[in-house]
């Protein structure tokens, strides 16, 4: 499943939306429906295709969907439904199925949401779902409470994954951002589950919650640890699930965690070199850490890139968690490669670099980055 935004991406993803995968999917709809127009729909959906960024895509051979399939959604809905039990129906080319399903039947939810239910499998239907969340809340939940109860692990983590509130790639669910409480039920029903896949959703939607109600999502992981103090489960979801407040050093998300942001750590010999490189190079990063008595440590490191008007702020890197014994020395190494992403550009300028412990910075040192 996809995990970031691909418009622009060079074609890592958009491309798999392609002539190609069009053809694939119009022999499986020919299938499902004797005098489907193949022609006339690829032509339809290939038309300019090669020009548009991958959402861009998704919604054009969606919109030729509409024109290739009959008028009634019922009916459209049920060659859909006879097309999944091909084995070729799968991967990239069903996210326009999907988008589909969310526009041309969104006034049709008893036929659009099961038939989502269906698609899952096939490829997430975690986005198509949201269109029917804010326009069918009471409907949508009910068919969640079906899926919550379902063998099938993708339509468990439908539930979890299709409501969070700021699901990346998605339109903000923003009703759930201002009260989350409705898919704080939904999620206690699924910290359990048997289905790593789920559990992850779980804890990714719990993380979605603590960028707006930190105090909420701590509560809720410290309940449901509460409920069952020696779960594995409970214990994972709380740690992944808290993970951008951790990397922010809250010392309330820290302490359910058992990491004391007090605790009596010292930070000696730290060495960051070399301390001019180039974008696209490497520093190294060391020092040592000591405790007057046995302490749990989860240690980070930070750094600030430099700006083009000015330091940004910084971008927390996990390095490792650990237990320091008694006025032992720990050394801790880690290279980082300062270069070029999607998602940060990086300018010349100074970078400041921070060895955080237990959430609290104890050192920090420059790097001074060029461009030549």
């Amino acid at each position: 499943m996809p995990s970031a935004d691909g418009s622009g991406s060079g074609g890592d993803f958009k491309d798999r939306i392609s002539a190609e995968s069009v053809g694939g999917l119009s022999a499986d709809l020919a299938a499902a429906m004797p005098g489907f127009p193949k022609r006339a729909f690829v032509r339809q959906a290939t038309a300019g295709l090669n020009d548009l960024e991958l959402k861009a895509r998704v919604v054009h051979v969606a919109d030729a969907l509409a024109t290739a399939l009959p008028a009634d959604f019922g009916d459209a809905a049920a060659v859909i439904d006879r097309a999944i039990e091909q084995p070729t129906f799968d991967g990239w080319i069903i996210f326009p199925v999907d988008d589909w399903v969310a526009r041309y039947g969104i006034e049709h939810p008893e036929t659009a949401l099961p038939l989502l239910g269906r698609l899952t499998s096939r490829w997430t239907a975690e986005y198509a779902i949201r269109p029917f969340i804010e326009a069918h809340q009471q409907r949508t939940f009910k068919q969640f409470d079906r899926w919550i109860e379902s063998e099938d692990e993708h339509l468990r983590r439908l539930v979890s994954e299709g409501s969070r509130p700021r699901l990346p790639w998605a339109s903000q669910l923003r009703g759930f951002i201002g009260d989350p409480t409705p898919t704080i039920a939904l999620l206690g029903r699924l910290v359990d589950d048997s289905s790593l896949y789920v559990r992850k959703s779980v804890a990714n939607h719990l993380n979605d919650i603590a960028k707006d109600h930190p105090d909420l999502a701590i509560a809720t992981a410290a309940r449901w640890r509460q409920e069952d103090p020696g779960s594995e489960r409970r214990r994972w979801i709380a740690s992944h699930g808290l993970r951008t407040l951790v990397k922010a050093g809250d010392p309330k998300a820290l302490r359910l965690l058992g990491f004391d942001p007090d605790a009596s750590v010292s930070l000696s010999a730290l060495n960051v070199g070399p301390t001019e490189i180039r974008i696209g190079e490497a520093v190294a990063i060391e020092f040592t850490l000591t405790a007057p008595e046995r302490t749990p440590v989860m240690v980070d490191y930070a750094v600030h890139h430099a700006g083009a008007k000015g330091t940004r702020s910084p971008k927390v890197f996990k390095l490792r968690r650990t237990v320091l014994e008694p006025e032992v020395e720990t050394t801790f190494h880690r290279e980082h490669r300062i270069r070029q992403v999607t998602t940060r550009k990086i300018h010349p300028g100074p970078h400041l670099i921070e060895v955080q412990v237990n959430g609290r910075v104890l050192a920090g040192a420059s790097v001074q980055v060029t461009s030549d």
